[in-house]
């Protein structure tokens, strides 16, 4: 990834307060096109690809092998065994196309009967998808007797082609079926994929009492074994990014249907290390972001999209704002009020953590002063018109994680959270403040006067 995590140490789940670390990154996960030969060149791969894919959907296991180079036997059995851990997945389509060749470097001399083809997946699960995911996978594909076969998914990986797993390359796939989740990950963590469908259970209707907006109201969760894992479903090899990271959103912001569906990834280890509160605001948190994913573009400022998936987390909170906030409240107790809004450098790791978690307990305060001060259904209103303002840009792409959880400081419940710099349109400030006028009535300067005194009348109670 073109984008770099840093590492932060995790609170105990006994430690005072929930721990969400919420990051916003906007980044392609496959790095830089190939410019090597077209896919029209060759006609017989996407005829392979094709079969391919008929013998996954047919749950044909001699039709899915015979696409595979007979000589590759480590490659052949590991494809073998991928394909047995399929058998309980419910797929509604899976397709492959050839996207390019000469993805990634080749062995000298071995060209002319090889290629390295950059392939795109897409599969949709029955029940809970309404448009398929889109994944990328980096294969060496050998001519022999004049067929196209597949002989190894790793070539590319020198190259940084490692392109992205799916928990079925992994290992064993169990399913936890919930009313509104489907949780799929490895079959010896069983109490934990229950904990998740239970959990976002509960969040859907939350979420969908607060947001109010129409949306599929399904979640699919991925649960991985370890951190190593959760990063190769983000098509990384570096896990050492992820360690922290509690859960990662991905999908397409801005895009209505057909865009790519929404994926919640969580790292065990992080994910273990929270509390109760902890792991409910990090579950609530990443489903309203699946239920907003269409009204969020690269219009929408990253205060506002954070700041309202918290709120959403703690509308029936009982606590007070100062527990829910600590570190704002301290440096509110110093004297020290933000003189502005959270920009989006506030949300980097590199802002330090004391930084992180002002910066999303501001945030947070600013839309809980918006609901208390005109009205949830005016807030709703200005989220909406605040992604309108990019006419039709998306801020995501296929496959990019939109939003990730992870634990920070201990005692803080919204917790230090980290966004990644994005792409962001120019002058986003003006649209956010015309987006401001048309629903609130006033501008971003008189908003923020009013921001600071709510902030310091919170958090002095």
């Amino acid at each position: 990834m073109s984008h770099q995590w840093a590492r932060r140490r995790l609170p105990r789940a006994g430690a005072a307060g929930c721990a969400a670390l919420l990051l916003a990154l906007f980044v392609p996960l496959t790095g830089c096109a190939p410019t090597n030969s077209t896919p029209a060149r060759y006609p017989g791969v996407q005829r392979m690809l094709d079969a391919r894919a008929r013998a996954v959907q047919r749950r044909d296991a001699a039709g899915f092998l015979a696409t595979v180079d007979p000589r590759a036997t480590g490659y052949r059995d590991r494809q073998r065994t991928m394909f047995a851990h399929l058998a309980g997945v419910p797929l509604a389509e899976w397709h492959y196309e050839l996207d390019a060749t000469g993805a990634f470097p080749l062995a000298a001399g071995e060209t002319d009967a090889r290629l390295a083809a950059k392939v795109q997946l897409r599969y949709r699960f029955r029940g809970y998808d309404t448009s398929p995911v889109h994944a990328v996978q980096y294969l060496t594909l050998t001519r022999r007797d004049g067929r196209w076969l597949i002989s190894s998914d790793t070539d590319g990986a020198a190259a940084g082609k490692s392109g992205t797993r799916q928990l079925w390359d992994q290992g064993p796939v169990r399913l936890v079926r919930g009313r509104y989740s489907l949780v799929l990950g490895d079959a010896a963590h069983l109490a934990r994929l229950k904990d998740l469908a239970h959990r976002v259970d509960r969040a859907v209707p939350k979420v969908s009492a607060a947001w109010k907006g129409k949306w599929s109201r399904k979640v699919v969760v991925e649960a991985p074994d370890s951190v190593e894992r959760m990063a190769q479903l983000m098509g990384s090899d570096d896990a050492s990014g992820y360690a922290g990271i509690a859960a990662v959103t991905t999908g397409e912001a801005g895009v209505s249907t057909p865009a790519p569906a929404d994926r919640v990834i969580v790292n065990p280890e992080a994910y273990e290390e929270l509390n109760d509160l902890g792991r409910t605001v990090v579950l609530t948190h990443e489903t309203t972001h699946v239920a907003t994913r269409t009204a969020t573009t690269t219009a929408t400022p990253l205060w506002l999209s954070e700041g309202f998936a918290d709120w959403v987390a703690y509308r029936d909170s009982h606590r007070k704002p100062a527990a829910t906030a600590p570190e704002l409240t301290r440096a509110v107790a110093r004297g020290t009020v933000p003189a502005r809004l959270p920009a989006d450098a506030d949300f980097g790791f590199k802002a330090g953590a004391d930084r992180l978690a002002k910066a999303y307990e501001g945030s947070w305060l600013a839309c809980r002063m918006i609901a208390g001060k005109w009205g949830e259904d005016r807030l709703i209103a200005f989220y909406r018109a605040a992604g309108r303002s990019a006419l039709g840009v998306s801020s995501g792409r296929a496959g990019a994680p939109m939003e990730a959880a992870s634990a920070a400081a201990a005692g803080s419940p919204t917790a230090a959270r980290a966004a990644g710099p994005g792409h962001r349109p120019p002058a986003r400030a003006d649209r956010a403040d015309r987006a401001l006028r048309t629903q609130l009535g006033i501008g971003i300067a008189e908003f923020t006067r009013l921001w600071r005194a709510y902030v310091t009348a919170q958090l002095r109670r």
